[in-house]
Formats: C-alpha cells, structure tokens, sequence
C-alpha cells in the first residue's frame, strides 16, 4: 500500500494528480468516495492532463484527455467519448484509512 494524500487535499467534486515511485495517479473525489487511476490515456499512453491538476471536463462529470477529448467514466474509468471508446482507464485499488487516501500498488506499476 502507498499512501497518495490527504482526502483533504482534493476538493470535492474534482480531481488532483499525485506524483509516485510508479508514475503519476489520478485521484478523484466524489464526497467520502475516491476513485484512482494510472494517469496515462489507453489512445497513445500519454499523459491525460496538460495542467497540474486539471482531469475533468468542464461539468466534471468525467475525466478527460486533454489530447484528443476522450471522455472516461469517473466510478471506472470506461471511456465513454473518443477514440480509444470502450477501452478503460488503468484502475487502481484505492481507499480512505483515517483520512488520507492509499492505493494498492500492484497495478501502479508502468507495465
């Protein structure tokens, strides 16, 4: 297990990127629940974001590619919109533990 941040860190209803020994997470936060992924888009394996921290769209009910506007289901990552349509996100195991977010680390890993 890897600890990321504090829930506290991410503002409700959005999303931060965290820098690991394994590359960059995406963490989002939905109230009390966190979802996290590889931030490497399925299209071409880049980077989601140009901006620190900037992964949904404008309504931020999805994450999104900032290279071609590849829209992905927050609660699992299935891109809904955009050219890689049907293929996921890379889903990491996340959870809260007094406070602060963890991630197992056995998918975190740039394969």
């Amino acid at each position: 297990m890897l600890k990321l941040c504090l829930l506290e860190d991410i503002p409700d209803g959005d999303a931060i990127g965290v820098e690991t020994p394994h590359g960059e997470v995406v963490v989002v936060r939905q109230g009390g629940t966190i979802h996290a992924y590889r931030n490497e888009c399925p299209h071409i394996g880049i980077s989601l974001n140009f901006q620190p921290d900037v992964f949904l769209d404008t309504e931020q009910r999805y994450i999104q590619c900032a290279n071609h506007g590849a829209l992905f289901q927050i609660e699992d990552g299935l891109c809904v919109y955009g050219p890689c349509q049907g293929e996921s996100l890379v889903l990491l195991k996340a959870q809260v533990i007094d406070g602060s977010v963890w991630i197992d680390t056995t998918h975190a890993r740039k394969d």
